[in-house]
């Protein structure tokens, strides 16, 4: 599909709220073109990214949701923590964790990189069928986390459905 008919199909909704998100969006060609023709139509623009990719050359106007993965994911060798200096205020680094040892680890990062004082949430959510979001819960709760605690709300929507 290109630019222009993603725009036109964006156009079609009453929303001035755009995610780009689905697989990795920074692996796309025209990514970069794509979030600038959007922030030009008066769009807030926000990118959800793995972390594993260079985000430097995101337009400033896009906000960025950074999900650094856990290693109970089995994708935390793919973590670009390069990008920790990349992050603005206005972002969100977003940690899906899917045991005590992930919640462990991904303290250890906000320590680590004073995530807590860089961007404007961190948002730490229960992999859906794994950790039982309660217990995630009462874990943030008891420790006096500064992180949001967040379902991964597509999950619950529309399961593992595509294009959705």
């Amino acid at each position: 599909m290109c630019l222009d008919d993603i725009c036109q199909r964006v156009a079609a909704n009453p929303t001035r709220h755009v995610t780009v998100t689905g697989g990795e969006p920074l692996a796309q060609p025209g990514v970069h073109g794509l979030m600038g023709r959007l922030a030009d139509a008066g769009y807030a623009v926000s990118l959800e990214t793995s972390g594993a990719l260079d985000i430097a050359q995101v337009d400033a106007r896009v906000s960025r949701v950074v999900d650094f993965k856990t290693p109970g994911s089995g994708e935390s060798h793919r973590n670009r923590f390069e990008n920790v200096r990349h992050l603005r205020a206005a972002d969100q680094v977003k940690f899906v964790i899917c045991d005590g040892d992930d919640y462990e680890w991904a303290k250890a990062c906000c320590a680590k990189h004073d995530l807590t004082n860089r961007v404007s949430d961190v948002l730490f959510s229960p992999s859906a069928g794994e950790l039982d979001p309660t217990e995630l819960a009462d874990w943030i709760l008891g420790d006096g986390l500064d992180v949001r605690f967040q379902i991964q709300l597509h999950k619950v929507l529309w399961g593992d459905e595509p294009g959705r």
